[in-house]
């Protein structure tokens, strides 16, 4: 059985590019582990429907997105993405006061 996550591919792809504007589809694919298409597939979906914006800047791309946009699922969409996003990219801090990441911190080195 595969392994489980709470945050869709969706929702990573969303958080790589708040992280990092102008990563590569090619380094986005390799922190969430899911093909290189299926991130292009994703930064489709996400700018048709207006949570992100993509200016071609040469080879590359240089993503913004629109922090005002609520999530899409009828439970959830008083919550906009840029709250989503500041949560899962705050650091919380755990027991004994050490500092627990809430994401995934592949893209640290891009």
């Amino acid at each position: 059985m595969p392994e489980w996550t709470f945050i869709t591919h969706h929702g990573l792809v969303l958080l790589c590019v708040s992280r990092h504007p102008q990563c590569t589809a090619r380094k986005m694919a390799s922190a969430i582990n899911i093909t290189e298409r299926t991130v292009h597939r994703i930064l489709d979906d996400l700018e048709s429907q207006g949570y992100i914006n993509r200016q071609r800047t040469g080879k590359g791309s240089l993503y913004q997105i629109n922090p005002d946009l609520g999530l899409r699922h009828d439970l959830t969409r008083d919550v906009v993405v840029g709250d989503l996003l500041h949560i899962l990219s705050s650091s919380h801090k755990g027991k004994g006061g050490a500092k627990q990441r809430s994401g995934r911190e592949e893209l640290s080195h891009v």
